[in-house]
């Protein structure tokens, strides 16, 4: 698995998911839980994950979405 994006904006990882999964790309959301530990503020960035293969299409997605700069 390669990381696509890193972002503490819940509302952004969304609309990444989203546009993955109209796509039929499969995506992971790590560390979605660890607002546990750092006391839920939000500080600690959660990242998209997406498989080695879907990686380039995945991230020209995200590009052309605005989520992600060269």
């Amino acid at each position: 698995m390669k990381e696509l994006l890193r972002t503490t904006d819940p509302v952004s990882l969304s609309r990444a998911q989203a546009i993955l999964q109209d796509e039929g790309i499969a995506s992971f959301e790590m560390d979605r839980h660890m607002s546990v530990l750092e006391g839920s503020i939000g500080i600690l960035p959660r990242r998209l994950m997406v498989a080695d293969r879907d990686h380039f299409t995945a991230l020209a997605l995200m590009r052309e979405a605005g989520l992600v700069e060269d």
